[in-house]
């Protein structure tokens, strides 16, 4: 199983005041790419609580380990010092990083001068890979963690900037190593059953197809006009066998209808 896990960084996500849209994000396209997100993280702008987060994930070896943000020249990103503390790593200034600074501020025709404060971005932990940002400043890194070689890819966190660096430079490498993958998803509504009705049928449809390639979800709505229960229900199918896919999927669906039937339930 490929397994990722993400870690995001940021006061104003805990605070509140900040969606954590980038987690929704990259846990969409790595599901649909056949990837399982197994934890999603939050630390705060602290060097040590992103160190600890780092090494705890890498501890469970997961595939990937995916950041986002605290990579710019301000005082609160973090990103890198976390890192190199984390996976027990010099900061250096590296030359590719600087030379890629300078190509994001020629691109936008500023001539700023690469001062300390814009270095900051160029400080990368040593033997890691620095990545182009094509939008944006601050380059991206890669870094592999020893011995269990987990991958760690630390993205920006303005998310038009992440969401660049994640499809030309990520998704591919990802998508490569999975290989051929299949999903189909699809919901419909559902009046006059509840959940705790539903729930013994969902059991055994769980327990008898393969747990990491099936997803079903229950979505309670508001109720009726009629004060009658109602439901979305969610289902999903993957694989790596589209024709296994298509056929687990249509078979769930139809035990889901002959017992929403059974017990006088409503298709919508």
């Amino acid at each position: 199983m490929f397994t990722l896990e993400i870690l995001c960084v940021g006061n104003e996500l805990l605070s509140g005041i900040t969606i954590n849209t980038n987690a929704q994000w990259i846990s969409n396209k790595i599901t649909e790419s056949g990837g399982f997100v197994k934890r999603i993280t939050v630390v705060g702008d602290d060097v040590n609580e992103i160190a600890s987060a780092i090494k705890e994930s890498i501890a469970r070896v997961p595939n990937w380990l995916i950041l986002s943000g605290g990579l710019g020249p301000t005082y609160d990103d973090k990103t890198l010092q976390g890192i190199a503390i984390g996976l027990d790593l010099d900061l250096v200034l590296d030359k590719t990083a600087v030379k890629m600074l300078r190509k994001s501020y020629a691109r936008r025709s500023m001539n700023y001068e690469l001062d300390e404060v814009r270095l900051k971005m160029a400080k990368i932990p040593r033997g890691s890979i620095p990545i182009q940002n094509p939008i944006g400043t601050a380059p991206s890194i890669l870094v592999e963690a020893t011995p269990h070689k987990t991958k760690i890819i630390c993205l920006p966190g303005v998310p038009k900037e992440m969401e660049a660096i994640f499809l030309e430079s990520v998704l591919p490498q990802i998508k490569n190593t999975i290989g051929e993958f299949y999903l189909k998803e699809g919901s419909f509504e559902v009046t006059a059953v509840s959940e705790a009705m539903l729930a013994p049928m969902l059991s055994e449809i769980v327990e008898s197809n393969p747990s990491d390639y099936t997803y079903i979800k229950t979505h309670p709505q508001e109720y009726s006009t009629e004060n009658k229960p109602r439901l979305r229900i969610q289902l999903v199918a993957k694989g790596k066998d589209q024709n296994e896919v298509e056929m687990r999927y249509n078979t769930i669906c139809n035990t889901l209808v002959e017992e929403i039937r059974r017990l006088q339930g409503e298709i919508n």
